[in-house]
Parts: C-alpha cells; sequence; structure tokens
C-alpha cells in the first residue's frame, strides 16, 4: 500500500471529524456563544451548504493547476477555518470558521480521489479510492466519540485545536509521501464536457438518492433508538460507534468489490440496504436486534461510496476532477434530501420510525435508476459501443453525449 493513501486517508479524517463532532458539542457551543440552539444548527447546515459550493468552485476554478499543490492548498484552507473556529470570540466568527472549512471539503475528496487512483495499479482504483475515505470513517468510528469527550472535559475549542493539529500532520504527510502526478493538462472546458455523458449523470442521481435514503435515516438515528428502541441517552453515542464500524467494514469490502464489477457491486448493496431499513423499520422496538441493523446499516450504507465515486471517475473518462467533485456534492445534497424527508415523515406525525421508511423509499429510487444506468450501459456494449460501457480500470471509457 503505498503511504500516500496514508497521507490522504489522515485528510479525509480531520475533514470527516470537522463535519461530524459538532453534532456531539453543539450544545456546549450554543451555550458559550449564548444562541438558541436553532441558530447553533446553523454550524452544521452551514458547513454542509459550503462543501456543494466549494465543491463545484473550488474545482473549477483549480481545473488547469497541479493535483497535489492544489490538494495542499486546499487543506491550508482546512487548517485556517479550524483555527478560527478555535479562536473565535463570536458565533459569528465560528460559523465562518465553519465556512472556510466547509470549502475545502468537497473538492479535496473530489482531486484526492483522483490523485488515489493514480497511486496504485489500475485493478485497483476502487480500493485505493475506498483507503482515502477510510479517514473519513474512522473519524466515525473513533474519531467523534473521542473529539466529543475532549471537549466535554477541556471545553470545545480543545477539539478544534485538535483538528487542527491533525490537519497539520496532513499537510506534512501529502508533502512528503504523495508523488506528484506531472502537470494537470486538462481545462474547464474539457472538464464540463464530461458532463456530456448521460452516465455521469446517472450516477450523480444514483448517489444523491442511494446516499440520502441512508444519511436520511441516520439523521434521526438518536430519536428512534431512545423513542422506539428504548435505550437510554448514555448509550447513543456508543451505538453510534457501532454504526461507524459498519462504516468502516462497508467501505473497505465495497471498494474490493466495485474492482470486480462497479454496476454490480452497486446493485447489489443497494438492494441490501433496501432491505436493512425496512428490517430496521419494523423490528426498531427490539434492543438486539436494532444493534445488528445498526451495524449493518452503516456497512450496506457506506459500501456504496467507492463504487460511486469510482463510477463517476470512470464515466468522464480524461476529465474525471470536476465530475469527482460534484459527485462529492452530490453525497451531501442526499444529506439534505434525507434529512429533509425524514422530517417531513416524524412531522406528519409517524413517529421516529418513519426516517427509516422514507429512507428505504429514497434508496429504492436509487437502486430503480442505477438499474436504468446499468441496463444502458450493457446495451451500448452489447452494440458494440464503447461510449457508455462501463470503463475498465484500465482503460476508461471515452465520453458519451447525452443525445447518445
Amino acid at each position: 500500500m503505498p503511504l500516500g493513501l496514508v497521507a490522504l486517508a489522515i485528510g479525509g479524517f480531520g475533514i470527516g471529524l470537522t463535519e461530524f463532532v459538532i453534532m456531539g458539542l453543539l450544545p456546549e457551543v450554543a451555550a458559550d456563544f449564548g444562541v438558541s440552539s436553532s441558530a447553533a444548527g446553523w454550524l452544521i447546515s452551514g458547513y454542509a451548504l459550503a462543501v456543494v459550493v466549494g465543491a463545484l468552485v473550488l474545482t473549477v476554478a483549480t481545473t488547469r493547476l497541479p493535483r497535489k499543490p492544489v490538494l495542499l492548498g486546499l487543506l491550508l484552507l482546512f487548517i485556517a477555518g479550524n483555527l478560527l473556529s478555535a479562536v473565535a470570540p463570536t458565533y459569528q466568527m465560528m460559523l465562518a470558521g465553519r465556512i472556510v472549512a466547509a470549502l475545502c471539503h468537497g473538492a479535496f475528496f473530489g482531486i484526492g480521489a483522483v490523485l488515489a487512483a493514480g497511486l496504485v495499479a489500475p485493478q485497483r482504483k476502487a480500493a485505493a479510492v475506498a483507503m482515502m475515505f477510510t479517514g473519513l470513517t474512522a473519524a466515525n468510528v473513533l474519531g467523534v466519540p473521542l473529539g466529543t469527550l475532549l471537549g466535554q472535559a477541556a471545553g470545545w475549542r480543545s477539539t478544534f485545536w485538535a483538528i487542527t493539529a491533525v490537519g497539520v500532520v496532513a499537510w506534512i504527510g501529502i508533502l512528503t509521501l504523495v508523488p506528484a502526478q506531472g502537470p494537470n493538462a486538462s481545462s474547464v472546458r474539457r472538464e464540463l464536457s464530461a458532463f456530456k455523458s448521460a452516465q455521469v449523470w446517472l450516477s450523480i442521481i444514483v448517489t444523491v438518492l442511494g446516499f440520502g435514503g441512508m444519511f436520511g435515516a441516520f439523521t434521526y438515528i438518536a430519536y428512534t433508538l431512545t423513542d422506539v428502541s428504548g435505550f437510554s441517552s448514555g448509550a447513543v453515542p456508543w451505538l453510534l460507534v457501532i454504526v461507524g464500524v459498519g462504516l468502516f467494514i462497508g467501505n473497505v469490502l465495497g471498494g474490493r468489490a466495485a474492482d470486480r464489477g462497479v454496476d454490480r457491486t452497486l446493485l447489489a448493496v443497494l438492494a441490501g440496504l433496501v432491505v436493512v431499513l425496512a428490517g430496521f423499520a419494523l423490528t426498531a422496538s427490539n434492543q438486539a436486534a436494532t444493534v445488528v441493523w445498526l451495524l449493518l446499516m452503516g456497512a450496506f450504507g457506506f459500501a456504496t461510496v467507492p463504487g460511486l465515486q469510482t463510477r463517476v471517475m470512470q464515466y468522464a473518462a480524461g476529465a474525471p476532477t470536476l465530475a469527482s467533485g460534484a459527485n462529492i456534492a452530490a453525497f451531501n445534497l442526499g444529506n439534505a434530501l434525507g434529512a429533509w424527508a425524514g422530517g417531513l415523515t416524524i412531522s406528519a406525525g409517524f413517529g421516529y420510525a418513519s426516517p427509516l421508511w422514507s429512507g428505504a423509499a429514497i434508496t429504492v429510487a436509487g437502486l430503480a435508476v442505477m438499474g436504468g444506468a446499468a441496463a444502458l450501459a450493457r446495451a451500448r456494449s452489447s452494440s458494440g459501443s464503447s461510449s457508455l460501457s462501463p470503463a475498465s480500470s484500465s482503460s476508461p471509457s471515452p465520453v458519451s453525449s447525452l443525445s447518445s
């Protein structure tokens, strides 16, 4: 395993920690700044919106620049944003720090995925992408519980100081361990040409729906665990560690499976996620079953990530950077969609298990789109055209047009 992948994973760990640890520290942050819980919630939603903007704008702005220096610059933005959060004297300054840190999120994973894939043999690209995203899963398994405990013991600012330090370590690691991959010969026009591919758009839609279904259920999982399953609120953080373990397992196995067949893997995993969410909804009142479902929800939910990211890069052919960043933005749009749908079902009076049902429904829609995309790819392949056939890892498919 190239050590450069470890450096990229550390960067992913820091970014994942920045995104999720605030959820456990929100009451302390709100009390410190004297704002309401709803106002403090903007530290989460504002971050997510900034991720979408940064994933597209920064990727476009840096298209012609070499990828490694761009990644180092993005990490400097990440370090600056978390440093600002750590020392922020006001809520407004804290929000500004969150937005600055978030701007690098999508572009980092989008560009980092391209760099990671370039560090390994063609048949190992999905596994390399999964390795980079392992940092994100580790942030959920270990980083969020430990970061929350640190913030509660030494003050919430200490957590952001620690995240800043992680950013510095990642920056040094990428500087020294990730080899330069030559000049980026792409251009904005060439990167935009990737979106002429029907399969790029279909892959992005599957990302929104497939990941949105899982995250919609996950957003309200604390309420499900306490109000439906009957666990105490003190047990929730440790139950979420189980989800994190599932995320880690799913990410690794999903990457390996995607290297053997992206479309086949995504169809199987999305179908499995539907079953898991529906089964969870039906048996959420059973604590033993709930523990099992939490593990499986994390595993199937995150097993889609390497395949979805790799699929977009394959069909974007020689211009994968912007498409890769757009897919990271799609993950965050899926988060928003799933949370919105789950909130609607709760507001409608269907109870705290209802986000599991809405998540299953959204995932069914993603499965349907994925089935159509795979069928279209097979049809194009059997007709002798490679423009929409699944790209082999060693020979990416050329970009197709929407009219083809």
